[in-house]
């Protein structure tokens, strides 16, 4: 799997919000100066986490974002999954059922990327906003998931 670029700037944005806790919200300008990422692109990439219910936003003066929900209960899964779709091995499809398979091997292959897909939602599913806070602040070492 690669992590798209709108993944690993989703996954910064919010790291940021979650290494800055608070209700005063915080302005996309200030989200682009503490992590370098290009203001108009990290625009797009909340109003998509928005979307997915991963941050608030308040409008006007002292405006910006802040995180819905505890960053205890944010996983780097939901947050790549809100920005890029759901996370694949790859577009195979689904593995044929009762050995109709249509080309040979395509049946066990199938059923091997799926498997795939699985492993790889279930790693970055265990990996939560505050264990990225924690890490960030050299409060842990771990580099394997703390579940």
């Amino acid at each position: 799997m690669k992590v798209s670029t709108r993944g690993d700037y989703a996954s910064r944005a919010l790291l940021s919000l979650a290494l800055h806790p608070g209700d005063t919200p915080t302005s996309v300008r200030d989200i682009a100066d503490r992590t370098g990422l290009p203001q108009p692109y990290l625009e797009q990439i909340l109003l998509a986490l928005k979307g997915a219910g991963l941050v608030r936003s308040k409008r006007g003066v002292g405006g910006g974002y802040v995180l819905a929900r505890d960053p205890a209960e944010i996983s780097l899964s939901q947050i790549v999954s809100a920005v890029d779709g759901p996370i694949v091995a790859g577009d195979f499809g689904e593995p044929h059922q009762n050995g109709a398979c249509d080309h040979e091997g395509q049946c066990v292959l199938l059923a091997v990327w799926a498997d795939v897909s699985a492993h790889m939602r279930e790693h970055l599913e265990s990996f939560t906003l505050a264990e990225m806070v924690a890490r960030a602040r050299g409060t842990t070492a771990s580099l394997v998931p703390l579940t």
